[in-house]
């Protein structure tokens, strides 16, 4: 059963307003990547394998605190891993400058596409 005029219209806007939120997202959330800090993921890792250690000599020897302690440095070393890093935002002169120079060539991109799919709209509506 084919749509009416008014409900053609009333789809193509929504998929134009879906398009134009959908590319404001992607261009929001794809600038906050950086270079992952090796470091901070050892050092989270290894408390991590501390803690399990920790937790398991806490039930071995059975004192709560031990592995309370241990259930900690689990939680943290996790929390260290899986974090952003803050020199990974930060970073060198040379990084910075690279992401600054890549953010608008990524909006020019995202606002060029975004003109194409309104100009095909408009030249099927009329």
């Amino acid at each position: 059963m084919p749509l009416s005029e008014h409900e053609q219209r009333l789809l193509e806007e929504m998929e134009r307003n879906l398009y134009q939120n959908d590319a404001d997202f992607v261009a929001t959330v794809s600038g906050r990547r950086g270079k992952p800090n090796y470091r901070l993921i050892v050092i989270g890792a290894l408390l991590a394998v501390a803690g399990v250690a920790a937790l398991v000599a806490g039930v071995i020897v059975r004192q709560p605190i031990i592995g309370v302690v241990g259930f900690g440095l689990m939680l943290g070393g996790v929390l260290l891993v899986i974090s952003p890093g803050r020199g990974a935002e930060t970073g060198s002169t040379a990084t910075s400058a690279s992401s600054r120079t890549a953010r608008p060539a990524r909006s020019s991109w995202m606002s060029t596409m975004s003109e194409r799919w309104e100009r095909r709209q408009d030249e099927r509506g009329e």
